[in-house]
């Protein structure tokens, strides 16, 4: 049995966890900002405390010794906590840095909620535009809150977040305002075959809603536009729709494109699964408040029921029933 030092040092249990959940010294090192050497040397010493090998490292691959496997709940549990104290101490001074995407969204409707039940706590607003992007940033310790579809994340950047199911957003086109199908009230989606639509392909901020869209389009004979450079600002965006012939795959929830109107799509009806999305461990009464806005807009405008003739790709659908019951959406 190996003798428990009286203290770790912090520093050292977050290098053991960050080894332990990659099995990777060099994509942990990159995590955590430091040189792999002095990883290495982190873990060494821990495992020096500790009294055991924590790691069986061989040229091909790295382990978790049956040691290393019982240290890291407890690890999890005693970083938790001190990330818990650091939040204790600093929630009356620093600010929840919330992205929503764009000023109309259902995140930015969300914080507005929240600031109204929270008026002491200080939001600050980001405008990044993909949930993505923003996750990265969360979980490199830059930005605390996003909202967005987590079923198109990269499984290695959610595993480091927290998230829970928000709203089914109705998916719409948005169309040059001369286009024949701009005089509907609704476009059916086989009606959309042979058009060429911008879903952000290129922007790898965005990969999840492309994804989104390539699973929509399967099949049904629409293109989506080719690979394009992240286009900044609504000017800047009208113009190069525009000037491409482009319609835009959008979510009903959209910024006002002049020259283009927005058509919800029917036959079926698209949806997307927003999630509110946080790194994991954070503690802030910005976030509850968050958390509560969500609970009362739910309960409100019913964003969490799914009605018949709706289309939902299926691993959003798995990755819903999975955790609503968490949240008491059932």
């Amino acid at each position: 049995m190996p003798q428990v030092p009286q203290d770790i040092d912090p520093r050292l249990l977050r290098a053991f966890v960050a080894v332990a959940e990659d099995l990777h010294f060099t994509r942990a090192a990159a995590r955590l900002y430091v040189a792999q050497q002095a990883l290495s040397r982190d873990v060494r010493r821990v495992e020096r405390e500790w009294g055991a090998e924590l790691f069986s490292r061989t040229t091909r691959q790295v382990t978790l010794t049956a040691e290393g496997a019982r240290l890291l709940p407890y690890a999890r549990r005693v970083l938790a906590a001190y990330d818990e104290l650091a939040a204790a101490r600093d929630r009356d001074q620093r600010p929840l840095l919330v992205d929503v995407g764009a000023p109309v969204s259902t995140a930015s409707r969300l914080l507005e909620r929240a600031r109204g039940m929270a008026p002491e706590v200080e939001f600050v607003a980001r405008f990044l535009s993909g949930l993505t992007g923003a996750a990265t940033e969360i979980a490199a310790g830059r930005l605390d809150v996003s909202a967005g579809r987590v079923a198109g994340l990269p499984a290695g950047l959610l595993e480091e977040l927290d998230h829970r199911p928000v709203r089914f957003e109705r998916v719409a086109v948005v169309l040059p305002a001369e286009h024949p199908l701009a005089a509907l009230a609704e476009v059916p989606l086989d009606a959309l075959a042979g058009e060429t639509l911008y879903a952000a392909a290129g922007n790898a901020a965005t990969v999840e809603w492309t994804d989104l869209a390539v699973r929509l389009f399967a099949g049904r004979g629409i293109e989506l536009a080719a690979p394009f450079p992240k286009i900044e600002g609504p000017e800047e965006f009208s113009r190069v729709i525009r000037k491409r012939r482009w319609s835009v795959l959008a979510s009903t929830e959209f910024i006002g494109v002049s020259g283009m109107v927005l058509r919800p799509i029917v036959d079926p009806v698209p949806l997307s699964l927003v999630s509110l999305v946080w790194r994991k461990s954070l503690r802030h009464p910005g976030l509850r408040a968050l958390h509560t806005a969500v609970d009362e807009a739910v309960a409100e405008h019913g964003w969490l029921e799914l009605p018949a003739g709706t289309w939902l790709p299926a691993v959003d659908m798995a990755m819903y029933e999975q955790i609503r019951t968490l949240y008491g959406q059932v």
